[in-house]
Order: structure tokens, then C-alpha cells, then sequence
């Protein structure tokens, strides 16, 4: 059974043997250079530019303190992309601040050939549940074909040479919800491999990350669990932008699952936001929450994912009560709703407590109880840790559970949670894993990967 280390030097050393494959990995030193001024952009120089077109100066506007990536494109007169044929990978929550889709404002924009759409997860227009793979075909709405970055085929999600036939540049424009095991920066990452294997330029259109950017929590991505699940190995909650991740994907080694020479030829510009601070949260935006898929329906679910998602996938925990609630309701089938209340309010989670709620069974129209989780300290909050606790009381309620899960459900937790060292342990011992040893034992190499990453960031 996996136990801490008591001396503090041992647990600085945990902490450096993590340093060295994440600074490979990231590809940045142990004092990295200065982070960029607030809101500025990358370094002319760099490959990552945005266009050098003279850009508007940013006037704070309260109702709409952050200008998105699409937004400062659209206010740049579109230099990134004007004259080319571009694709476009993006999804219902790829709109402006204004909300207007990207694909409109893009098949408007003037001297701008928009030629094809490219869709993720979920599909172009957010209409297909997870994990349902699906067919290039026509978009009703423009007549452009869209592409399928979702087929679980042979090409990985990535882009061939034939979906690419005539584009030079695929803009990119999705809403990520700050949580690695949510695809949607997966399909960037493969869009990029795809891209630059083919000689086609990248624009990523920042956005948010709607944690902020100071929030990170979570059992780092173990490299034989790299999936599209988990195609970053970065911890589970990450506290970068999609444009940051895409900044990584470019400058490290080995992080695109393609040759090194194709990826140092690769042309990638991020077009960063205006506004916008690591410490915001997605309410400090003013900017309303656009659905990035049927379970992530407002900022309160992108909360919640985190906090019960993995607590959910194996075991008798179930996210949502009634219809209502996603990832922040908790109820646990078989068992006495008066015990889970017991034992999870025993647990005293910094910054966690819980409420009792009520809603009608969809199916049924009788009232289904659960608990709320409430978030009552940001600051003290650890976004993992209640998700890792349900899975030990799952365990103390169904000491079978493993033995009884699917293959491929216990294999979709493993690749989802990303540390073999815990999956090997919760498997083998239960209920008597030592859950708060593994949260401080991350928590010292999430602050080693926080201070490394600061090579990618576009926002202080």
C-alpha cells in the first residue's frame, strides 16, 4: 500500500524526481523566463505569434470586460486569417461576447474563404452524446461539409490529408473546462498533429479557462496512460488556457505524437484574449455560459466535474439528482441515503460541505434526495480530493466493486484518472487507501509543474 514519506527532505526529493520528466516533458528549465506582461502577446518573433497588424487598444468595458480570441481577431480586421482558406474546428460554445457563433462570424468576415468545418466530440453543433462517433457529412445550416474529428478510427481524431485538401489555415475556437479528461483540448492537440504533419498553420482562438488560472489539483498524467482522455500530462486540473496548452504542444518535445521535424516546422498563432487574469473565474468574465456539452450545462457542472466525475465512474456514486444537478448532486445506488450523508460530511473536504436536495425522478416523478456539494472556500478547495474519497467509500460499500466493473469501465478510470500508482492501490487494498496521503504527495508535484509551466502562459 502506497504511504507518504515522514521526513520533509523525503518529500522534497518526491517532489524533484517529479521536476525532471516534467521539465522534458514541458520543455522548460528549472527558472523559467519571465511570463509575458498582462494580456500581451507572445514574442513577435515566435512562430506563436498572433498577426502583427496593429491592434485596437483594449478599452474596459464592464459589461464585457474580456474580449475573446475570436473577438480580437474581428478586431484586428481579421489580418490572421485574411486571404486564406481556412477550416474551422469549433462547437456550440465557440462564440463571441456577444454570442455569435464563429462559424458566422468567420463566413462573414471580409476576405476570409471559410471552406470547411471540423467537429469535435459531441459533434459541430453539441447535438450527440459522448462518446458517439460519427461520419463527415453536409452542415444543413451552411452547406460545408463538416469534417469528423471523433470517429475512433485508425487516423486518431486527426485531421488527414484528404479533410485538409485545400485549407491553409484551421482555426480553432473551443471552450475547455480547465479538467484534462474533457476532450475538447484533445482535439486540438491531434488537430495541430494533423495540421503540421500537412503543412497547414494553426490559429487557436483563446478563451477562458473558467477555473482561472491559479487553480491546479489532481494526480498528474502518468506517460503509459497518455489517452484521448488525457493527452496532456499535465495535472487533472490544469490551470492553463486552451491557447497556453496549444503553446506547449508547439515548444515542448514529445508532446505531439508526431516527428520532431514536422513539428518545429509547424506554424502556430494564438490570438490571446484582452481582459483577462489568471484569477478570474468564469463569473469574473461577465461573458454567459454557452452549454460545451448536454452534462456541462452552466459554470456550477464545470465546478462539479472535477469534484465527482471520477468519484462516479466506477462504484455505485451517481452525479445529478433527478434530472437536475450534474456533477454536483451525489447519490449512491444501494445504499441508505442517511449513511452516505454520515460518512461524507465525516470527511470534513476543506472548502466542501453539503446540503440536502430533492427533485423529481425524470422517469418516475417520485423525489429523488441526494446531497449538494457546495463550494464554500475556494481558496482551501481541492477539486479532486471528494471524487477520490467517493471511490474509497464505493469500496467500503461494495468491497466486489473492481471485481465486478466491466473491463472496459475500469479501464476508462484508469486512463481518466491518470495515476497507476493510486488505480494499483484503490484495486488491491479498498477502502483502506490512504487518500490524504496522495493529495499532499500531488500537491507537492502540482506546485514543481505550476512553477514550470509559467514558460506558457499569456496572462498574469
Amino acid at each position: 500500500m502506497f504511504s507518504m514519506p515522514s521526513a520533509l527532505v523525503r518529500s522534497f526529493r518526491r517532489a524533484l524526481s517529479f521536476a525532471a520528466p516534467l521539465a522534458g516533458l514541458i520543455g522548460c528549465s528549472a527558472t523559467p523566463p519571465p511570463a509575458p506582461k498582462p494580456d500581451a502577446p507572445p514574442a513577435a518573433a515566435s512562430p506563436m505569434a498572433p498577426s502583427q497588424a496593429a491592434a485596437p487598444r483594449f478599452a474596459y468595458d464592464p459589461a464585457h470586460p474580456v474580449m475573446l480570441g475570436i473577438d480580437v481577431l474581428e478586431a484586428d480586421g481579421f489580418a490572421a486569417v485574411r486571404g486564406k482558406s481556412i477550416g474551422l474546428l469549433t462547437h456550440p460554445a465557440g462564440v463571441n461576447m456577444r454570442g455569435v457563433s464563429t462559424i458566422e462570424v468567420l463566413r462573414h468576415a471580409p476576405g476570409v474563404r471559410l471552406v470547411a468545418l471540423f467537429g469535435p466530440e459531441h459533434g459541430l453543433r453539441g447535438e450527440l452524446p459522448h462518446g458517439t462517433a460519427y461520419p463527415d457529412h453536409i452542415d444543413p445550416r451552411t452547406g460545408l461539409t463538416i469534417h469528423s474529428l471523433y470517429t475512433n478510427g485508425p487516423s486518431r481524431n486527426k485531421p488527414t490529408r484528404a479533410q485538409l485538401k485545400g485549407i491553409d489555415a484551421m482555426v480553432i475556437d473551443l471552450q475547455d473546462i480547465g479538467t484534462r479528461s474533457y476532450t475538447f483540448v484533445s482535439a486540438m492537440k491531434q488537430c495541430m498533429e494533423g495540421c503540421f504533419e500537412n503543412g497547414v498553420e494553426v490559429i487557436v482562438l483563446d478563451r477562458p479557462n473558467p477555473l482561472g488560472g491559479l487553480k491546479v489539483d489532481g494526480p498528474p498524467l502518468d506517460p503509459q496512460l497518455v489517452s484521448y482522455v488525457g493527452e496532456f500530462r499535465v495535472p487533472y486540473v490544469h490551470g492553463l488556457t486552451i491557447g497556453e496548452l496549444a503553446r506547449m504542444a508547439k515548444e515542448a518535445p514529445d508532446v505531439l505524437a508526431i516527428p520532431e521535424a514536422a513539428r518545429e516546422a509547424g506554424r502556430l498563432v494564438v490570438v490571446p484574449m484582452r481582459g483577462w487574469r489568471r484569477s478570474m473565474h468564469w463569473p469574473d468574465t461577465r461573458l454567459p455560459w454557452v452549454p460545451t456539452s448536454q452534462q456541462i450545462p452552466d459554470f456550477s457542472a464545470v465546478e462539479g466535474y472535477p469534484m465527482t466525475g471520477l468519484g462516479t465512474q466506477v462504484g455505485g456514486f451517481k452525479s445529478g439528482i433527478g434530472g437536475a444537478f450534474p456533477f454536483r448532486g451525489i447519490s449512491c445506488h444501494g445504499v441508505r441515503f442517511e449513511t452516505m450523508e454520515r460518512d461524507l460530511r465525516a470527511l470534513n473536504i476543506p472548502g466542501v460541505e453539503f446540503r440536502r436536495v430533492s427533485e423529481p425522478d425524470p422517469k418516475t416523478g417520485k423525489p429523488d434526495t441526494g446531497l449538494y456539494t457546495d463550494i464554500t472556500d475556494w481558496d482551501r478547495w481541492r477539486p479532486t480530493e471528494l471524487g477520490l474519497q467517493m471511490i474509497r467509500l464505493a469500496c467500503k460499500y461494495d468491497p466486489r466493486m473492481f471485481a465486478t466493473a466491466t473491463k472496459s469501465d475500469l479501464r476508462l478510470f484508469e486512463i481518466c484518472l491518470g495515476s497507476a500508482a493510486f488505480y494499483n492501490d484503490v484495486v488491491a487494498h479498498g477502502d483502506r487507501i490512504d487518500v490524504e496521503a496522495y493529495v499532499r504527495d500531488w500537491q507537492a508535484r502540482n506546485a514543481v509543474y505550476q512553477r514550470l509551466s509559467r514558460r506558457y502562459w499569456i496572462y498574469n
